[in-house]
């Protein structure tokens, strides 16, 4: 009986470790996000949930976003400009880097590119 125990919790513990392990590796990333039409760039150099996908990537644009206001302030001090211009010139760059069929939004319009 005790060694039917012991296999088990073993057993637990190491689907406990394989899952820990694997589970990242089916984590929500922005290219994978922007792919499924789950993630969509708007024209202010933020990420925004496009028209008609599921919430299921509001936690990763949450974090993207609050980065990039991060990011963006420091540029915006270290040269006296307002977040206002450089998310929009920072928009300019991530657009030509979107693979065609990315969701962007664009003065509140949403379109595919």
């Amino acid at each position: 009986m005790r060694t039917i125990q012991r296999i088990a919790s073993k057993t637990a513990i190491l689907l406990m470790l394989v899952l820990s392990i694997a589970l990242p590796a089916y984590a929500l990333d922005l290219e994978t996000a922007r792919s499924s039409g789950l993630a969509g760039e708007v024209d202010n150099g933020l990420l925004a949930v496009p028209p008609g996908a599921s919430a299921d990537a509001q936690e990763l644009i949450t974090t993207i976003n609050n980065s990039r206001r991060a990011e963006y302030a420091k540029v915006a001090a270290q040269n006296n400009l307002s977040l206002d211009v450089v998310g929009a010139m920072m928009y300019q760059k991530i657009y030509s880097r979107l693979p065609a069929g990315t969701w962007i939004q664009v003065q509140g319009n949403w379109v595919k590119k």
